[in-house]
C-alpha cells in the first residue's frame, strides 16, 4: 500500500494488486500509455490526460508532475514509511550529514553558504562548473555549515571534500 499526498494535503491510499489498482479501496480503472521518455497519455472516465514526470527525488520520495499543463508535486509513503509514522519514528531514516564532496572534477564558481549558516535539505550550497556546464550542488540534509574547504575559482577533484557540517 502507498499513501500519496499533494502539496495541498489531499491524500489517497493506493493499493497495487496483481490484477487491479485500488484508490481509497475502490477499483481505479484507467488506460495509460507512454508517449515519450517521461510523458504518458491517460484515459480515465472518458477524459484524456497528458502527464509528464518533471522531477523525481527518489530519496525524498517526492515527484513533480505536469498534468494537462498544471504542475503538481506529490509525496509518496510506502508501508514502511507509514509504519515508522505510526510508531512515532518518522525521522528515523534521516541521515546525519558530515560533509559534501565534489561529484566530479571542476571549478568552483560560487559558494552560496557561510560557516555557521543553517541549511535545509535540497538548498543550493555551491555552483561547480564541469565540462562547461554549471552544476548546482545541494545540501543532502539539514545541518549547520562548520567549515568551507574550498574557495571560489579553485579547481577540485572528484570526491574532494568541499564543505564540512
Amino acid at each position: 500500500m502507498l499513501q500519496v499526498k499533494t502539496a495541498n494535503d489531499k491524500t489517497w491510499q493506493v493499493t497495487i494488486q496483481k490484477d487491479a489498482v485500488l484508490l481509497n479501496g475502490l477499483p481505479f480503472n484507467w488506460d495509460i500509455s507512454p508517449i515519450g521518455p517521461n510523458t504518458f497519455h491517460i484515459l480515465k472516465d472518458n477524459r484524456s490526460y497528458t502527464a509528464e514526470l518533471v522531477e523525481a527525488d527518489y530519496q525524498a520520495k517526492t515527484f513533480t508532475l505536469k498534468i494537462n499543463g498544471m504542475v503538481q508535486t506529490v509525496s509518496v509513503k510506502d508501508q514502511f514509511d507509514l509504519l515508522l509514522d505510526k510508531l512515532g519514528m518518522a525521522n528515523a531514516n534521516m541521515q546525519k550529514i558530515n560533509d559534501v564532496k565534489a561529484p566530479m572534477p571542476g571549478l568552483i564558481l560560487e559558494i552560496k553558504v557561510q560557516p555557521g549558516q543553517e541549511v535545509k535539505k535540497g538548498e543550493a550550497i555551491m555552483i561547480l562548473e564541469a565540462m562547461k556546464m554549471e552544476n548546482i550542488l545541494k545540501s543532502p540534509g539539514d545541518g549547520v555549515v562548520k567549515e568551507i574547504k574550498v574557495a571560489v575559482r579553485q579547481n577540485v577533484e572528484k570526491n574532494q571534500v568541499l564543505i564540512l557540517f
